[in-house]
């Protein structure tokens, strides 16, 4: 079974899709999703071998999305756009394959049979962002976009992974490691990162150092990492 996952904002189009793909015994649909944010859980969580991704969805696109994905559960990618001339310049030689709207049945059969002859997930890093501009976060039943110009750091716990801002913590299923690539925070501890930019004072500690921010947060350093954040504002 090809375990599949449709994201697009609009629900008519979900279930167009799914209805099309439910006559195909070897694929396996584990969910749907309305939003970026609600396909970064599903699928760190479910590691789909599929997504239909639809490209323009609101606060965070199927292209910012994209780059948000931890390289290591990267699925394949098809496209969906209402857009023509957009997809066949943009996507047709990077993605694994994309659909036009309305989809047309045969089209969706010979995405499908490439599927299955190709395993192996599509290198994305043509179109993929190399900076994250939002982070997808999420408080108990509430979703939001966090600005990546409003974080002052970023944890990892048992509860999982945590953005503070100077006004409110959130959380978001990114990983570390994809924000330590692609956002301008610096790792400063093994569960830590800062951002230079909300970095207060940074007090030298025996043991490390510990960092105020600009809002009067603490966030420790680690001895392994105090010199290259000293290095950073030119203090060695």
């Amino acid at each position: 079974m090809i375990t599949s996952l449709i994201i697009d904002d609009e629900l008519f189009a979900r279930e167009e899709l799914a209805d099309l793909l439910s006559e195909n015994a070897d694929i396996e649909i584990v969910g749907q999703c309305s939003n970026a944010i609600e396909a970064l859980q599903m699928i760190t969580k479910l590691k789909p071998q599929l997504i239909f991704l639809d490209i323009q969805m609101p606060k965070i696109t199927g292209i910012e999305l994209i780059g948000m994905l931890d390289p290591e559960i990267m699925p394949r990618i098809v496209f969906v756009t209402a857009y023509d001339e957009y997809a066949i310049k943009a996507f047709d030689n990077h993605a694994f394959d994309y659909l036009l709207k309305p989809i047309d049945e045969k089209r969706l059969q010979q995405t499908l049979n490439r599927v299955r002859k190709d395993l192996q997930p599509k290198p994305v890093n043509d179109i993929a962002p190399q900076q994250l501009a939002h982070l997808p976060c999420y408080t108990g039943n509430r979703l939001k976009v966090v600005p990546i110009k409003e974080v002052e750091f970023v944890f990892s716990d048992l509860g999982g992974v945590h953005v503070a801002t100077d006004k409110e913590q959130a959380h978001t299923h990114l990983t570390l490691k994809v924000l330590e690539e692609k956002s301008p925070l610096l790792k400063c501890h093994r569960q830590y990162l800062i951002s230079p930019e909300a970095i207060s004072e940074i007090e030298v500690q025996d043991t490390g150092g510990e960092i105020t921010t600009v809002s009067g947060a603490k966030v420790p350093v680690s001895r392994r990492y105090l010199k290259p954040l000293k290095q950073v504002f030119g203090f060695l």
